[in-house]
């Protein structure tokens, strides 16, 4: 299978953008490299960057394996990748108004009236309501790979609670320390701006009974949340609170957090807790994690929620595999950046395909994250694929699958010297009176030879991600 390698040609030349870095590392000394890396791990281990891993009691608690060669894209590049990114956050929030009221693009026959109304990620309670500023998803996570054709492809859209961003900025900011000589060398677009961005974006999105600055919290579900790291980081970052529902009541129709001096109105809430949980009053009843009664003072326009309720129907897979038409719907537009190809199980014809092949794809939950729930055909056993088999036959509209790609490497430091690794890339955008997009993102690194799974709870790592300033 032919691999696009982002620093090296075939004949090992050098691309272009990482030409003044490889100047710069065939002068470094071996073992120096190899004490950088250590120093980077003490840096994280000292800051607390970690993550939760769920169901394994021995390591509740990692370090992000983090490499210290950047992955590096050219300022061309990234315009081209800007315009469409710009194009399907556009295209992502015009959907969700419109699924949420007059449905247009069901009654246009673009989309299946059913792969809306029975999805369970759709939240009724949001129909005929409109959030502060018409924004529905403040903060996006884009998944973005590369081809063997040097082309970019959409991966999966992430508009509930993209995660990520802190490791972005810690990526940068340890890399700054290890490598300052680098920066002076290399004209490289910074990202450090990024909290202060999105404290003037949320603030963009007030609700209308806010009449003087707006107070900011972010909710958190607590500390045994896998991104916790996150949302004490960017709460601290931003100038914002970090509460938990416990913190949180509601108060002559207003949301207040519990202070010292009393209980303080809330006017804009960065949640990091899924929708089942936000209202015990309105969802799951059995939920601790929320604020009873969120959801009235949310419709009475006295609170704003970044990320809206209900954005999870954007971000679903099998609306994934929709979105050449909902972005041509809605912006009049071919998209940009195309889609992977989809197979929805839920089709017939193509379960029969998935099921035919099943040995060659990947195959997906609808609904999964995180790296699991997922089979990738090629590196797969008989039995696993046997097992998946009787899943898809069980409850094929949970399932999409997608073609074995074969996603681009870039170089990380091992002990014997480079060696290529396959990346996706994580930019993250806001939303508000403008879209802004955080030049470069989130570059997530398989560091197994040969995996294609990137996610961190699967063994994958991070690297710093560079836009150069061409």
């Amino acid at each position: 299978m032919k691999i696009f390698d982002e620093m090296f040609f075939q004949d090992s030349q050098v691309r272009l953008p990482y030409q003044y870095f490889q100047d710069w590392f065939n002068n470094q000394v071996p073992e120096l490299l190899q004490k950088k890396s250590l120093d980077a791990e003490n840096v994280f281990r000292k800051t607390g960057i970690t993550f939760a891993v769920y169901g394994n009691e021995q390591a509740s608690e990692r370090l992000i394996p983090f490499d210290i060669v950047p992955r590096i894209i050219s300022g061309q590049e990234w315009r081209l990748l800007e315009q469409g990114i710009e194009q399907r956050v556009i295209a992502l929030n015009a959907f969700l108004d419109d699924i949420y009221h007059r449905q247009e693009i069901i009654r246009a026959g673009r989309i299946p009236k059913e792969i809306i109304i029975h999805n369970s990620v759709f939240l009724p309670e949001m129909m005929g309501f409109r959030p502060p500023g018409n924004i529905y998803t403040h903060i996006i996570g884009i998944d973005i790979v590369r081809t063997s054709e040097n082309e970019f492809f959409v991966l999966e859209d992430n508009a509930r609670t993209p995660s990520g961003v802190s490791y972005m900025l810690e990526n940068r900011e340890t890399m700054l320390q290890l490598f300052p000589e680098l920066f002076h060398r290399i004209r490289v677009r910074s990202v450090e701006n990024y909290p202060q961005l999105l404290r003037q974006s949320l603030i963009k999105t007030a609700p209308p009974s806010c009449l003087s600055s707006p107070t900011i919290a972010v909710l958190t579900p607590g500390v045994y949340n896998s991104a916790y790291y996150e949302h004490a980081f960017l709460a601290e970052q931003m100038g914002a609170e970090l509460v938990e529902g416990t913190d949180m009541r509601v108060i002559d129709g207003h949301v207040t957090m519990r202070t010292t001096e009393g209980y303080k109105v809330v006017d804009i809430i960065y949640r990091r807790v899924d929708d089942a949980y936000l209202d015990p009053l309105t969802f799951n009843p059995h939920s601790v994690l929320g604020i009873a009664g969120l959801m009235d003072v949310y419709k009475a326009g006295k609170v704003t929620i970044a990320n809206a309720p209900g954005t999870g129907i954007a971000d679903d897979k099998a609306i994934y595999s929709y979105m050449p038409d909902i972005i041509e719907f809605y912006t009049g537009r071919k998209a940009i950046l195309r889609n992977v190809p989809t197979w929805r199980c839920a089709e017939s014809e193509s379960l029969a395909y998935v099921i035919d092949h099943i040995h060659e794809l990947v195959v997906k939950e609808v609904h999964g994250s995180g790296g699991y729930g997922m089979l990738i055909g090629p590196a797969s056993t008989k039995k696993q694929r046997e097992e998946f088999i009787a899943k898809l036959k069980h409850k094929p509209n949970n399932y999409i699958a997608q073609p074995t790609l074969a996603i681009s490497t870039c170089p990380i430091l091992t002990d014997n010297g480079l060696a290529p690794r396959h990346v996706d890339l994580r930019p993250f955008v806001l939303v508000s009176d403008q879209v802004r997009i955080t030049p470069g993102g989130l570059t997530r690194v398989a560091l197994k030879e040969g995996s294609l799974v990137v996610n961190s709870s699967q063994g994958g790592g991070t690297k710093d991600t560079w836009v150069l300033n061409d």
